[in-house]
């Protein structure tokens, strides 16, 4: 079979595309060029004569080592506009969002799956801990992997039954440890490679400093109130803050304060005590459906935070929406993050994007 691989040119698409190869498939090894598009560049302060990031060239040195076709595929500005941008959108409205979901929509199983298809491949595989399973009616669902530890079925929540039944994953039988011996065995140069960084197109991770450059805005100043209404401190722009937050309020108080609501329409930060963060459910928005083509009366494990462990909770399809009633109080559930419905078997049924807590 001839099998496109999404390489990053970290550790785990690199063992992917060794393994498939190892079976005797065609291999065909993507990356996508997305982070030398020039607003990064001008962040990140980096003038060099390189055309691309290292990691590109990582993939080619391991595909050239191993004998298989590299290509590479230009994304920068799609990224820009369908990652990047919402992304600085979503925290000046005073949301968290979720960009590695939404890359997993719109460009790694979108843009490099119908570049693959275009060259005569069969299949795309990436390296995600994660598995792919079907149902007695036909329909696909991303599985939890078999490491918990590193599972990423998560990030895969929002895939849509065209793309699912077009991919597969190869580590998600396997243990890190595994692979990481595997890429030793390779002789990879990537085997020590440190993993990934939370969000690849900010590598210091200072998430005010980078919205601020790319969309020239410096957010207004506003008050911090308790849940009483009380103003108790100012903030310096409701995109420094996010749900459950503690530090950075600047403010003296007897008890610990925590981020419990943040009202763009009024500019202000809601601050309380840690007990005031508990939800007894969620409303959530956009439901992508999985092994289920209903969530309506289903009794679910919930994540809403990818290193979560699951919780119970009962949905109810209603308001366009689906509610989700939790059996036990949850802390810090985030307007922006996705909400991921598992049944017992660790098989997505489905997901929603998260409105509000309640």
């Amino acid at each position: 079979m001839r099998i496109a691989v999404a390489m990053s040119g970290g550790v785990d698409s690199s063992v992917t595309a060794i393994m498939l190869q190892k079976l005797g498939h065609e291999v065909i090894g993507i990356t996508a060029n997305m982070l030398s598009y020039s607003e990064f560049r001008v962040f990140n302060h980096k003038k060099t004569n390189q055309t691309y990031p290292p990691n590109i060239f990582d993939a080619k040195r391991i595909a050239k080592q191993h004998d298989f076709a590299h290509k590479i595929l230009d994304l920068n500005e799609v990224f820009f506009k369908e990652i990047v941008s919402p992304f600085c959108g979503e925290y000046l409205k005073g949301r968290t969002p979720s960009p590695c979901i939404l890359c997993n929509v719109r460009i790694k199983f979108k843009r490099l799956l119908d570049y693959a298809l275009s060259i005569g491949c069969n299949k795309l595989a990436t390296g995600h801990y994660a598995r792919i399973s079907r149902n007695n009616s036909g329909r696909y669902c991303v599985s939890m992997g078999l490491d918990k530890d590193k599972d990423q079925s998560y990030f895969l929540c929002m895939l849509p039954q065209e793309a699912l039944q077009r991919v597969i994953f190869p580590l998600g039988d396997y243990n890190k440890s595994a692979i990481l011996k595997m890429a030793h065995n390779f002789d990879l140069h990537v085997a020590e490679k440190p993993e990934s960084q939370e969000i690849c197109f900010i590598p210091d991770q200072d998430y005010t400093k980078f919205i601020e450059n790319i969309t020239c805005i410096t957010p207004k100043e506003g008050d911090i109130v308790d849940t009483a209404g009380n103003v108790i401190g100012r903030h310096k722009g409701i995109h420094r803050y996010t749900i459950g937050q503690r530090r950075g309020m600047g403010i003296s108080h007897e008890k610990p304060l925590y981020v419990v609501k943040i009202d763009s329409d009024k500019n202000i930060i809601i601050a309380g005590e840690k007990e005031e963060l508990f939800s007894k459910g969620l409303f959530g928005i956009g439901i992508n459906y999985m092994f289920s083509e209903s969530l309506d009366k289903l009794e679910v494990l919930v994540k809403t935070r990818s290193t979560q462990i699951p919780f119970k909770a009962l949905l109810n399809e209603k308001d366009n929406g689906v509610y989700a009633y939790f059996d036990e109080p949850q802390i810090q559930i985030t307007p922006g993050q996705a909400a991921v419905f598992y049944n017992s078997s660790g098989n997505i049924l489905g997901s929603a994007w998260i409105e509000k807590s309640l």
